[in-house]
């Protein structure tokens, strides 16, 4: 497999890679091996945790456990696949406003940015930022720093996004309304 197909770098929890197929980008968040105490023994188990996007705003986790590391990756590929939801970004590269989210004891909070601040955040909600295509945002994770609750805690958040053109819909107001009055808001503070 060539190079930018497949990119591979160690991370805590477990490898992390990326690929493109489908026009869907799948990164692999983390791996554990799980046991279970039989009378014969131990029986071992791998649970893989993905993260899958368009870069256009779609993105998608899921879990899966195998025997076998691949088969994990791939079941928890497909759930990822099923799970896909779509996120309103504003000019395809940012949030549209600033939203909290929690899960269990994860907590996180995520900032629209302006343009060429990048990703700025840490582990599994990099990958997520990365997959649905945020080049600028700007996120804190409090809390819980298992792998699973920010990824939920994320899902959270962004589900909670709205585009002002869903929020004049709702209100039956027109989207210059809503626009215009963010810049009025931002100019009183």
């Amino acid at each position: 497999m060539n190079q930018p197909a497949q990119k591979r770098e160690r991370q805590r929890g477990g490898e992390r890679r990326d690929r493109e197929d489908d026009g869907l980008i799948d990164r692999l968040v983390g791996i554990n091996r799980v046991s279970k105490v039989v009378k014969g023994g131990r029986n071992f188990s791998f649970a893989a945790l993905v993260v899958v996007g368009d870069g256009k705003g779609r993105v998608g986790f899921g879990t899966g456990k195998a025997r076998e590391v691949p088969e994990a990756i791939r079941k928890a590929t497909d759930t990822a696949k099923k799970n896909m939801v779509r996120i309103p970004l504003r000019e395809g590269r940012t949030l549209h406003h600033d939203v909290e989210g929690r899960y269990g004891a994860g907590r996180v909070i995520l900032r629209s940015a302006p343009a060429g601040t990048g990703v700025i955040a840490g582990g599994p909600m990099r990958a997520i930022f990365e997959t649905m295509g945020v080049q600028d945002v700007v996120c804190k994770s409090n809390g819980s720093p298992n792998p699973h609750n920010m990824i939920k805690a994320t899902f959270d958040a962004l589900n909670r996004c709205a585009s002002p053109r869903s929020v004049a819909a709702r209100r039956g107001l027109k989207v210059s309304d809503i626009v215009s009055r963010r810049g009025d808001v931002e100019g009183k503070e």
